[in-house]
């Protein structure tokens, strides 16, 4: 979307909020009116957000990687599920910036396959033993394999990442047996109560670099590879194909392609019509650009690559009631890149990434069902970085064991019922004209859901352009409560500057790299979810609750009443 086009549509945005530009400007806060109604359930809340992904396989065991784990599968009340790149690359196990290997396969003197397993299962035995699962990506080619040249690592940041791991393979006979002996393995390890809970995909954005060879030779590894893991674990849901966001011409027509391979194409394994899919992948991503000293957001475009996907789906009857999984979907593409050169990348240890998110999912799930499709996952392509400086800027949930604001974002998410409720607010947006127009001025968006006895309200307080504003004072109603709740308990949990931040905490402390023991107790209390003091007790008159509840720009409030 053209930055002129979003400066054309602020005079009309602002014209939908509660009150004129030219008095928000003179104002210090932002009035608003957010209406929930109790008793007015409108269905079961979507949970897509409970989804993670990483390029570096080798810090899932770490302790930080194993301290995250157990943190993620704390704060959903659904299961969640992570991905990781580079489960068959080759070399030693050591992880680096977008890199990381098992070195599962090799040959020896006379080309026979050797299996080596150590690895994956210090990989996957973290995610048991955390209570998490994994999405299996079946990727990348192994160097006894590959077709590809020299150099078969990358040194990232420096020249290309796509060197020889991304390369076809010089006998899919051996590709297909590889597959087929690590599921097999897996399944033994395992157990098939634990296995049928995960999910399994072949490669990743096959449409561009990620895969030297054409979309017939990615149509041929996918369904050797699909074949191959059913004949080893017949219970398996695979899914495909992991294109990049279909914003773009070509992953359009990648995705297309795929689709239609899969519907009526001939089957290179099995010679029958079309190819096993459980579910479908691509990847919408955002654009953050650094303007006039700040960061802009771009969630216009990610909408675009979403919606664009979803519309895509929906043209094949029999495609269309196939769960998606956006498996990488996120502000900008590049978790690595530092801000260092990447200035715009300053958001990640700022509470905005965790607004951004949660406005974001919820706004996509929204066009799915306009769409008629059916949004199963939205991974957020961020874990954690080792041997990494504290807050260093990169895209990331933690930073040393230390939890970043965007975490919050998500353990608030996650306080969330499973009833969602109707709830309106007088600054909202459409998911259609934050994709036309993105957010050029400030907006407030709701969500509100139950469980027996109590009712959550998430307020979110978003703009694209990270700048300073008031503050959004929401004037909360809560109607249709019940009989019972005649006297509530009112708590509200924060994520903003002064709340759930342990950035600013630390800049506050002197910005230390090597904290002392008490500094970094105190970062770790910083980087939890916060409640703002202490519980309050209301009175309900007429089944209606009126509170007041302030939120700073780029920040979220959970507001949860309960009886």
């Amino acid at each position: 979307m053209a930055l002129g086009l979003r400066r054309r549509t602020v005079g009309a945005l602002c014209g939908a909020l509660v009150l004129s530009c030219a008095a928000y400007a003179q104002d210090t806060t932002m009035p608003v009116a957010v209406h929930v109604a109790v008793d007015k359930p409108v269905g079961m809340l979507a949970r897509p957000w409970s989804f993670f992904g990483y390029d570096e396989p080798n810090y899932t065991y770490s302790p930080d990687g194993q301290k995250l784990l157990h943190e993620l599968a704390k704060l959903s009340p659904v299961p969640v599920y992570l991905r990781a790149h580079n489960l068959l690359t080759s070399g030693d196990g050591t992880g680096s910036l977008k890199w990381g290997s098992t070195n599962a396969y090799t040959e020896d003197a006379h080309g026979n396959p050797v299996y080596d397993w150590k690895i994956v299962d210090r990989i996957f035995d973290a995610y048991r033993d955390a209570g998490v699962r994994p999405i299996v990506e079946l990727g990348f080619m192994p160097q006894a394999l590959t077709t590809g040249p020299a150099p078969y690592r990358h040194d990232f940041p420096h020249g290309s990442i796509f060197t020889g791991w991304s390369y076809p393979p010089k006998s899919y006979a051996k590709w297909g047996e590889l597959i087929f002996q690590l599921a097999r393995h897996l399944r033994d390890r395992y157990g098939d109560a634990y296995v049928k809970t995960w999910l399994w995909e072949v490669w990743n954005e096959p449409d561009i670099p990620y895969w030297h060879g054409t979309a017939e030779q990615f149509f041929r590894l996918y369904d050797l590879s699909a074949d191959a893991l059913l004949r080893a674990v017949p219970y398996a849901q695979i899914g495909g194909p992991d294109t990049t966001g279909p914003a773009s011409p070509k992953a359009e027509e990648f995705l297309r392609q795929f689709l239609e391979h899969c519907a009526h194409g001939k089957n290179y394994a099995t010679g029958k019509t079309g190819s096993p899919l459980d579910f479908i992948t691509f990847h919408p991503k955002g654009v953050a650009e650094w303007i006039d000293g700040h960061v802009r957001m771009g969630m216009a475009e990610q909408l675009q690559a979403a919606d664009t996907g979803f519309k895509i789906v929906a043209g094949f009857p029999e495609w269309r009631h196939t769960p998606i999984i956006l498996d990488e979907t996120d502000p900008e593409p590049c978790a690595g890149c530092s801000p260092q050169t990447h200035p715009e990348d300053n958001y990640r240890n700022s509470p905005i990434y965790g607004v951004y998110v949660a406005l974001d999912v919820k706004k996509t799930t929204a066009l799915a069902a306009q769409r008629g499709v059916t949004l199963k996952g939205a991974v957020t392509w961020a874990f954690q970085f080792d041997g990494q400086p504290y807050f260093v800027g990169l895209r990331a949930l933690a930073t040393n064991g230390i939890d970043k604001p965007v975490l919050d974002g998500f353990r608030a998410l996650g306080l969330l019922g499973d009833t969602r409720l109707e709830a309106t607010s007088s600054a909202s947006v459409s998911a259609d004209a934050i994709e036309r127009n993105g957010v050029p001025q400030p907006v407030v968006d709701v969500t509100a859901a139950r469980k027996p006895r109590e009712v959550e309200v998430l307020l979110l307080h978003y703009r694209d352009d990270d700048v300073k504003s008031p503050a959004a004072q929401i004037a909360l109603s809560l109607t249709g409560l019940p009989a019972a709740a005649r006297h509530v308990r009112v708590e509200t949990f924060r994520v903003d500057t002064t709340h759930s931040d342990a950035y600013t905490a630390w800049t506050q402390m002197g910005s230390p790299q090597s904290p002392t023991a008490a500094q970094y107790r105190e970062l770790e209390t910083a980087g939890q979810l916060q409640r703002d003091g202490t519980a309050q007790r209301h009175d309900v008159h007429g089944n209606t609750l009126q509170l007041d509840v302030k939120v700073p720009i780029e920040g979220l409030a959970l507001v949860r009443v309960a009886w």
